[in-house]
């Protein structure tokens, strides 16, 4: 992973001294090994502080490591803060992938896309978090990201290819812009998780129940599917 030259609000390297190990952590001298765990704790921090809040040295502490080692994979705080937001995204695109659209009727694969961005979503809350404090900032460290627009690219494109078969077949209908859908299933799936505490609380829905989550499934999915039908 390659060093990022963003701009710091903690103390740089020279400032910071490495902390005593976590207990229950083993050091290790695997790089890629280091870069993914504190990528996790980093994930977790962020999510819960946001930019701001968010504590490197929290984060070295809990995986065994120093500031300085931080900086050296990341270049800064703001660096850390942009390479969790490219993991994040990674690890949804690939895991996305997984499903092979491609391989399934136009009509069944639009479902299972839906069904797993409403599970997806709802099983990664620290991912919405993650979202949700960058708009706070207005996109201002997405931009500066090299690899964004590459990992989501792929999205879109499997849900053209979904939506143009589906339209030759006759099951979909014809025209539907892959962005503008792609856009309502991702609001109809982050409004689960985004809204849970305050709409489960006003409208005494628990997000946590199994026959819940699989209603509220069911329903993101019927709509997506009734809008996009070609009857």
């Amino acid at each position: 992973m390659r060093e990022r030259t963003l701009p710091t609000t903690e103390a740089g390297p020279s400032d910071a001294e490495p902390l005593a190990p976590a207990p229950g952590r083993t050091r290790t001298n695997d790089p890629q090994r280091t870069q993914a765990d504190i990528l996790a704790v980093a994930r977790r921090e962020f999510a819960e502080k946001g930019l701001a809040g968010a504590r490197v040295d929290l984060i070295a502490e809990a995986t065994r490591t120093s500031k300085r080692m931080i900086y050296y994979y990341f270049a800064s705080k703001e660096g850390l803060y942009l390479a969790v937001l490219e993991d994040s995204y990674r690890r949804m695109r690939e895991i996305e992938g997984q499903l092979q659209l491609a391989n399934l009727d136009p009509l069944q694969a639009l479902r299972e896309l839906v069904a797993f961005t409403v599970d997806y979503q709802l099983s990664h809350p620290d991912f919405i978090r993650l979202v949700m404090t960058e708009n706070i900032h207005r996109a201002e460290y997405l931009a500066k990201s090299d690899a964004i627009g590459s990992l989501n690219i792929p999205a879109i494109m499997g849900l053209r290819d979904v939506l143009e078969r589906g339209a030759a077949s006759g099951v979909l209908r014809a025209g539907l812009d892959p962005v503008q859908l792609h856009m309502s299933i991702s609001a109809l799936s982050v409004f689960n998780v985004a809204n849970r505490h305050t709409f489960g609380l006003i409208f005494k829905i628990d997000f946590d129940d199994p026959t819940e989550v699989a209603k509220r499934r069911a329903h993101v999915v019927e709509m997506i599917e009734r809008f996009a039908r070609a009857d």
